[in-house]
Formats: structure tokens, sequence, C-alpha cells
């Protein structure tokens, strides 16, 4: 049997990139996954992927910038499959700019997607875990969220605050069983890095190596918690 037989999970950002490798992954060990972005027709495409290695997958597009699109995503996911177990909070968006020069909707759209969203979308979630006495969620977050860089203010703000509230909503969740991680990459493999940045694509972290940390984190004992994993390229992808 499957580490994961018959849970269901949430993924944001799953059209693409790391969130459809984590949907992709979760399928495989068993779950059954609610695929939400913005993009239906990206969306569709994974499904079909999972369906096609005999799994089970819900489409569900979703703008993490509005309330009521939220609230459709976790209410079709119960009436689908009447329970919540997992929700990973993957999606992310950022535009680089100096201070200076930034647009204050840009800095407003990186919060809401990055913080307000996986804020937002764990109250929704957490009545059912708590309920159940059990689950998992794991925001994805990134090591710019450790360290600050010129140019990228609102985006490391928004992976900074990703980290505070993972920590306290793990202190106010952990004794109904409820894991909390967030999980903190380093330079990825995605259409996040464009092809101008001079980076050695072959050295970056594959999207398979979070959704394989994510895993981690899922089968983990019931008796600890991995609060905290940073991952980064083996070799430096700075040609």
């Amino acid at each position: 049997m499957e580490p994961l037989t018959g849970k269901v999970a949430i993924v944001t950002g799953a059209g693409r990139g790391i969130g459809r490798a984590i949907s992709l992954l979760l399928s495989r060990s068993g779950s059954r996954v609610a695929l939400a972005s913005r993009n239906e027709s990206q969306l569709k495409a994974v499904r079909e992927e999972i369906r096609s290695q005999n799994g089970q997958a819900l489409v569900v597009p979703t703008d993490l910038t509005r309330d009521e699109e939220m609230k459709r995503l976790v209410g079709e996911t119960l009436r689908e499959w009447g329970s919540i177990d997992y929700l990973i909070n993957n999606a992310g968006w950022g535009k680089k700019a100096p201070v200076v020069k930034s647009k204050i909707e840009d800095w407003d759209q990186t919060f809401q997607v990055n913080l307000r969203a996986p804020m937002f979308l764990s109250q929704l979630v957490l009545p059912t875990m708590i309920a159940n006495q059990g689950g998992a969620i794991i925001n994805i977050g990134s090591v710019s969220g450790k360290m600050g860089q010129a140019n990228t203010a609102a985006y490391s703000a928004s992976k900074f605050g990703l980290i505070g509230f993972s920590e306290c909503l793990y202190e106010e969740v952990r004794e109904y069983g409820i894991k909390v991680a967030v999980i903190l990459p380093g330079f990825v493999d995605t259409q996040m890095i464009p092809p101008a940045r001079k980076l050695d694509r072959s050295k970056m972290i594959h999207p398979e190596d979070v959704a394989q940390t994510v895993l981690f984190v899922l089968t983990s004992p019931i008796t600890s918690c991995p609060v905290e994993i940073t991952v980064r390229p083996q070799r430096t992808p700075y040609r």
C-alpha cells in the first residue's frame, strides 16, 4: 500500500513547476489531489497525467487574490472527497525592482499570493484537520525568506513572513496532531527564473527534489515534525 493511500491534498500553483511535481508525486503515493491555479488548461493537463497513472484529481481554477475563489476551492474539495488532510501552499509570485521604483500594486499582489493566501487557506482547512486530529500544512517558501537581496524587497519580505506564520501556526495546532512545515528551496529550475539569468540550469534543484521533500514531511513519524527544511543546489549554478 502506498504511504498516503486515501488521503486528500490541496496543492496551489499546481499547473506547472514545483506544484505539478508535488501533485504527481502525491498522486503516485496514493493521495487524491485538488489542483489549484489560475491557468485551467495547465491544471487539466496535470489532471490527465494523474489519471494516466490511475490517480484521482480535481481541477479547481483559483485566483489566490480572491477570497471567494479560495473558499470555493476548499468547498469543492470537501464536497468531492469529504475531507482535507494536506494543504500544500506552493503558489508564489514576485517582480524584481528597486524599492524606489516598485509599483504598490506589485507589492500588494506579492503579499496576497505569497503570504495572505497561505494564511487564509490554512484558516479554511483547519477546522476539518482539527476535527480529524491530524493533517499537515506545508508552505513552500524560499531561501529569500532567510536573506535579503537588492531588488527583491517585497518577495523576500513575503517569504520572511511565511516563515513567521509557519512557526506561529505550528505552535497553535501541534497538539491536534497537525504538522506545519516550511520548505525553503534555493534556485529551482522553473519558469520563475527567466532564461536571461546567467545561471547553469543543469545545476539547479529539480522541482521533483522539492516534491520529495514534501513527501518526507508527510511520511515523517507522528512523534516528530520537520518544521523547517532548507534545500539548496549541491553545486552552485552561478556560471
